[in-house]
């Protein structure tokens, strides 16, 4: 058996986040996350793959000019278990990808982080077609005196998430007026985890990539600003496999509800 044998279809969000909770390394779901789908091996679910609106949608929204509200989604939660064949995790995001471009073509861009503080550098993002556009040393990912890891914009006096777990955050540890969340985190004893941050995206439109507002930077960048990092250990370089696709069927019927314009889900 190999990674052309997995199958990709949707999911119910129930069922998404509960295996998202169980195998993602936060343990933690974006309840933003409007498509959700599986991917399957020898009839189990092994992986799941969340879509949804980025957390500061105003503010990313502007990495590529003149792109409609609904025109780009951000891969926010990706999770596999170590069941899963060799190249899989390439092998699924890029049927997402087509799906996504056949069912949603008012989408233009995928954008998608991964986090060198505590997991990996982005070995499948490179695999799947997306480019580098962003490497910076860690502000925002901080451990809590209680040993939790939260992002440190849910603590922004400015920031309203739509999720009740997101808003009792503040509640949990007493962040109340106006003051910044760093100057807050501080106080309490909070600890700025050390890595870096790496932004990458994946175009469907091309005129979409024309209008980038950032520089596409090389891979070998990640090893040259030491921001190298493979499930949860440093590393000097980078590496890359070679994505094959296969379009699983079932998927079709969810991801085509975003031709709503809203890019909600309905």
């Amino acid at each position: 058996m190999s990674a052309k044998d997995l199958f990709v279809r949707a999911l119910t969000a129930s069922d998404a986040r509960a295996f998202v909770r169980k195998h993602h390394y936060s343990g933690k779901v974006d309840t933003r996350s409007q498509i959700h789908l599986g991917v399957f091996y020898e009839g189990r679910l092994e992986g799941a793959m969340q879509f949804g609106p980025s957390i500061a949608k105003d503010k990313s929204i502007g990495i590529v000019s003149d792109t409609p509200w609904n025109g780009f989604i951000e891969l926010n939660r990706l999770a596999f278990t170590e069941r899963l064949p060799k190249n899989s995790e390439s092998r699924a995001i890029g049927i997402a990808m087509r799906l996504i471009k056949k069912h949603a073509p008012h989408i233009q861009w995928v954008l998608s982080y991964a986090d060198a503080t505590q997991c990996g550098d982005g070995t499948i993002y490179r695999a799947s077609g997306f480019h580098l556009i962003g490497i910076k040393k860690n502000t925002s990912m901080w451990r809590m005196p209680d040993g939790d890891v939260i992002a440190k914009i849910v603590l922004e006096p400015g920031f309203s998430p739509g999720s009740s777990n997101l808003r009792s955050v503040k509640s949990k540890y007493g962040k109340t007026g106006s003051g910044t969340s760093t100057s807050f985190l501080k106080e309490i004893g909070a600890v700025c985890l050390p890595g870096f941050q790496l932004r990458y995206i994946y175009f469907f439109d091309k005129t979409a990539r024309e209008r980038l507002t950032v520089p596409i930077l090389p891979f070998s960048d990640i090893a040259r600003l030491g921001a190298g990092m493979y499930r949860g250990s440093r590393r000097g370089s980078v590496d890359s496999d070679t994505p094959d696709f296969r379009l699983g069927e079932d998927s079709a019927s969810l991801i085509s509800r975003l031709h709503n314009g809203t890019g909600k889900v309905t």
